[in-house]
């Protein structure tokens, strides 16, 4: 439909989609950056979804039972932004529109979640957030089978562009949602044939309604500028029995003299051409100026969910308090009053029976022992279920014909997981952990970040943690990856020794309420080395004292995960030769940078040689081994220096010098 026949038939939709559009060029103007076009060719499309099917309440934006909505295609965020300022939202005002992009505003670039209330989640790198929907809709799914449909029952509506469906991680999560049968998602294209470079035919052939229709979606199309169609087309896709793509043909940048132009996908602050596009529109609004009628229909529009909402609590309210009681819980991420029983009963029998396990099952009993009482969590694996121990007896299987059931089989799919993993900890009420090898992480990176830079506790099972794994060699024996994990901000890496740190790395990472957790876990069996029970959460200290030197200290050995034995092996070859030596065990360098001076240099005193042996680069470690009161010249380290090989682990070890005779050595070596 055009500019003139919109305009001319339907007045007040016209009206209120070009808040959208002046909303947009004024504050892309203003900071002299952004993304004009996908918003100026989106505003049909969303005016007709806010205005007719979302259900929501701006003045109730944490209802737990509202629609969600994702921008997936999030370098149009003032479409978004104007949305929230437009319906009501109390946070999103006009000055934080006024300060697109700028220091301090919550309307940042991209949308970034926790910056302003009806951000679901943090997009603009593409993919991720119809990855990250896929997520969404499946904790809709399990919730609304654990809760009843009175409790949980909404939708979770995507907008995402060309750029979104060409990132592979678009492949893994539609394939995922088709699967899943998930319903209640969908994905609204923005079909505009344009990219930075150029038309999308430049560089892309694909057939995306055809795609999404092989991979088991509903697929539905409409004019993107044609209100009735597109309204007939949203209603289709809610009704359909599968996830549901509705194709909207829309024209970038529309009524610009950059529409249908890759110009019109960056930020169009050319003077004439807004002047040009405000005549084309027919209207003379001044700059971020909303007639009075068109922001009170806005407004009508963000309180068009209330009676639903409050229909809501009521039936919410009816229920017995104590469900009422763990609902709440779940939502708010806090963990169930039993679990520090739970893991203090764990580690007390691991110290007294001293099982020699491989910390990937060490975290499977962890897990036999939660997840029956941490009823939100909700596990899965990237087809290594088997290799990863992430799957107990109790979890059941979620598939199509089982809701309630909390383990899902990704299939090969480590970044799709990953952001869907994002997702159900975004919905809220769901604890996702899943598992793949450590190695394939750089499969699932750009999630894990995300996880970080959102502050959502997404826990990263990440099993066969170093050459320790053997005959696979070395594609999947990791050596930069711990390195790469501890270089990410806000992200907790736990590489436990045994049983009894596992379980301490595991109440940490179920109770953090902000920070993701990767768990670098053993393929090889480790003997127990915590051998006397403490009450006391030794993991959450970092870094923390194991075996104490006999007689004067004059090394301190510290190690992580698998090497920790090796670290107790050389203490006794260096005590046996008189060479007081402490081991310092190393779980979880975050924490223990996070504690106050006196317990590191309680730790890690000034004086002693120290040596690090960690099967993995060396990377990161010279802050502990010459910071913190250290010295280059009384330091060493015991560990890799390249790619692996394929051999048994023990060879391997042996052949990479990664031993307690060598690490004895190298003490002795800088002792002089």
């Amino acid at each position: 439909m055009d500019i003139a026949t919109l305009r001319a038939t339907h007045p007040d939709h016209w009206a209120q989609a070009c808040a959208i559009r002046l909303l947009t060029l004024d504050a892309v103007a203003a900071a002299n950056s952004g993304h004009s076009g996908m918003p100026m060719g989106m505003a049909d499309v969303a005016t007709v979804l806010f205005g007719r099917h979302l259900s929501f309440d701006a003045t109730a934006p944490d209802w737990p039972n509202r629609d969600r909505f994702i921008l997936s295609a999030g370098h149009g965020s003032m479409l978004l932004y104007s949305l929230l300022y437009l319906t009501g939202h109390a946070d999103m005002t006009l000055d934080q529109v006024k300060n697109f992009r700028q220091w301090g505003a919550i309307t940042a670039g991209h949308p970034e979640y926790g910056h302003a209330k009806g951000i679901e989640t943090t997009t603009g790198p593409l993919g991720q957030g119809i990855a990250n929907a896929v997520g969404f809709a499946m904790a809709e799914e399990s919730l609304r089978a654990h809760w009843g449909a009175k409790v949980v029952d909404h939708y979770t509506w995507v907008i995402a562009g060309d750029g979104c469906l060409m990132e592979g991680v678009s492949q893994e999560a539609i394939g995922l949602a088709g699967k899943q049968k998930l319903s209640r998602l969908i994905v609204l294209w923005d079909n505009n044939g344009i990219t930075i470079d150029g038309k999308v035919s430049i560089a892309d052939v694909t057939d995306q309604m055809a795609r999404f229709a092989a991979s088991g979606w509903d697929v539905f199309e409409c004019d993107g500028h044609d209100p009735a169609d597109i309204d007939r087309a949203l209603a289709a896709a809610k009704a359909s029995p599968g996830p549901a793509l509705v194709a909207c043909k829309t024209h970038i940048a529309l009524g610009s003299s950059a529409q249908d132009t890759s110009k019109g996908h960056g930020a169009l602050t050319d003077a004439r051409l807004i002047a040009d596009t405000r005549a084309a529109y027919g209207v003379n609004w001044g700059p971020f100026e909303i007639p009075a009628e068109v922001k009170a229909a806005w407004e009508a529009v963000g309180l068009r969910g209330r009676g639903t909402r409050e229909a809501w609590d009521a039936r919410f309210a009816a229920l017995p308090e104590g469900k009422r009681a763990e609902f709440n819980r779940i939502l708010s991420g806090a963990a169930p009053a039993k679990l520090a029983r739970i893991i203090r009963d764990l580690k007390k029998s691991a110290s007294e029976t001293a099982p020699k396990v491989a910390t990937r099952r060490a975290s499977e009993l962890v897990l036999e022992a939660v997840n029956p009482v941490m009823t939100e969590t909700f596990g899965g694996s990237a087809d290594l279920t088997g290799s990863n121990n992430t799957r107990t007896p109790d979890l059941g299987v979620f598939e199509p014909g089982n809701r309630k059931g909390r383990y899902m089989y990704y299939g090969i799919r480590e970044h799709g997981m990953a952001a869907a993993m994002n997702g159900l900890a975004l919905h809220g009420g769901i604890r996702p952990y899943g598992g793949t090898f450590m190695c394939f992480t750089d499969y699932a990176r750009p999630a894990m970040r995300l996880s970080a830079l959102m502050g959502i506790p997404v826990v990263y099972v990440m099993t066969h943690d170093s050459i320790g794994l053997g005959e696979d060699g070395p594609t999947h024996q990791p050596v930069e990856h711990l390195a790469i994990s501890r270089a990410t901000p806000n992200t907790w890496v736990f590489r436990p020794a045994d049983l009894v740190e596992t379980a301490e790395a595991w109440e940490l990472a179920l109770t953090s309420k902000s920070t993701p957790s990767v768990l670098a876990l053993s393929r090889q069996n480790l003997p127990t080395v915590r051998k006397t029970h403490v009450k006391e959460n030794m993991v959450a200290r970092g870094g923390y004292v194991l075996a104490e030197a006999d007689g004067k200290r004059q090394a301190i050995l510290m190690a992580t995960g698998s090497e920790v034995e090796i670290a107790l092996k050389a203490r006794d070859l260096l005590q046996a030769d008189g060479i007081g030596t402490r081991v310092v065990s190393m779980p979880c360098w975050e924490l223990f940078e996070e504690q106050d001076q006196a317990w590191r240099k309680k730790v890690l005193p000034a004086g002693p040689v120290r040596v690090a042996i960690e099967a993995g680069i060396r990377f990161g470690w010279d802050r502990w081994l010459f910071g913190e009161g250290g010295k280059r010249e009384k330091s060493g380290f015991v560990g890799m220096h390249g790619f692996g090989a394929s051999a048994p682990a023990d060879r391997l070890y042996k052949e990479f010098g990664i031993t307690a005779e060598a690490t004895a050595a190298k003490v002795r070596a800088l002792l002089g």
